[in-house]
């Protein structure tokens, strides 16, 4: 008998989506050994001439023109993709999708990012496939693009997701919170002492600077304001593919000191985490919830319009993350760190035995109960 198969696809449009796809894989085959998983950036894969192209064209435009995509964000938000739409994307990029299914034989499909649910949903609706299909929502709110009847599970993030999709006419049995999936990494809790060896760092208090899987986070005065906190606080800059970024702050005076430290991609961000007492942040869906599963204080730098400005207001309602308003703020914090440090641990250990009742494979387990239900993948 062979393995059951699973087909995740994602789009490489912020690094969230295809982390959480790798992250569902890992936790999908931890929990089974008869399960086959695949993952694939679909656009990516059909046409990697052009996607990177319109990918680079979208990152220019969430952060040169915010505005544009908050009034788009806001002017589409209880739509699905049109008809039209998805039309004009299967043509550019999905041409060959249903060749590659019927190669790859999945017997569940999984999307994590709403243009390909779209197009698996737009075959699906033709007849052209007849394969369960399982939507991954990775943010905190629900955008109409993620919603088509077609869909058969939806694996949402909190209660109120799931409210939005009932309001939107989604059957509740085919929706179940699970939480965004992330690595299974996030909820251990190695060796700080090891950690620390790995990575040359001092036990001491110690912020941990994300920007991001594509380093957006490029904000000088914040960064330039930390500095004046090296004597009593480690800062940790994870600067992600920003190579631009990264090479500007080595060669700037200030952040040349034995308790800042300056890395590029990781893929080791749950140990930064794990040694950190404070994360500052773009309050991406997949960023907070690795934050959550650590129980790390969060403070959130200009969230992108969108998706990001939910999330950053979901967290800050929950008590688990503030937005920087006001370098005052971080101010704030950095006091806290130096002069009340055992409040912070504490806040910490509240925030883990707050997220304790969380099953961190519950996407997975769902995913595997739909296997489960398969009878014949074609």
């Amino acid at each position: 008998m062979r393995k059951k198969r699973v087909l995740i696809l994602s789009e490489g449009f912020g690094a969230g989506h295809t982390q959480a796809a790798y992250a569902l894989s890992s936790s999908l085959r931890k929990l089974s050994t008869n399960v086959q998983t695949r993952v694939l950036e679909l656009g990516s894969f059909l046409n990697p001439k052009v996607a990177p192209l319109i990918i680079t064209a979208y990152k220019k435009t969430v952060t040169k023109q915010p505005r544009l995509v908050r009034l788009v964000y806001r002017h589409q938000y209880k739509k699905s993709l049109n008809r039209l739409t998805t039309l004009a994307l299967h043509r550019l990029f999905y041409t060959h999708t249903q060749n590659i299914i019927k190669q790859l034989r999945p017997d569940v499909i999984v999307c994590t990012h709403p243009i390909p649910s779209a197009v698996i949903s737009r075959l699906k609706r033709l007849g052209s496939l007849n394969i369960p299909l399982s939507t991954v929502i990775t943010d905190y709110d629900a955008h109409g693009t993620w919603i088509s009847p077609e869909v058969d599970l939806y694996l949402v993030s909190t209660g109120e997701v799931k409210s939005k999709l009932l309001m939107r006419g989604v059957n509740p049995h085919k929706i179940q919170v699970t939480g965004i999936p992330i690595h299974p990494n996030f909820y251990e809790h190695p060796s700080k002492e090891q950690i620390r060896a790995t990575f040359q760092l001092k036990e001491m208090p110690t912020v941990l600077v994300m920007g991001g899987g594509w380093g957006l986070m490029d904000d000088s005065v914040v960064n330039d304001f930390l500095t004046r906190y090296r004597e009593s606080v480690q800062i940790i800059f994870c600067l992600g593919n920003n190579e631009k970024a990264l090479r500007k702050m080595e060669d700037n005076p200030m952040f040349n000191h034995p308790n800042i430290h300056k890395i590029g991609f990781t893929r080791q961000v749950d140990k930064l985490m794990e040694v950190s007492d404070l994360l500052i942040t773009k309050p991406g869906g997949m960023t907070c919830t690795e934050g959550l599963a650590k129980g790390i204080p969060m403070l959130f730098y200009h969230p992108l319009p969108g998706q990001e400005e939910e999330n950053c207001q979901y967290f800050t309602a929950q008590g688990w993350g503030e937005p920087i308003s006001s370098l005052e703020v971080v101010e704030k914090w950095m006091d806290q760190l130096i002069h009340h440090y055992p409040d912070i641990t504490l806040k910490r250990k509240q925030n883990l035995e707050q997220i304790a009742k969380y099953f961190p494979m519950q996407s997975a387990q769902s995913i595997i109960e739909l296997l489960e239900d398969t009878k014949v993948p074609f």
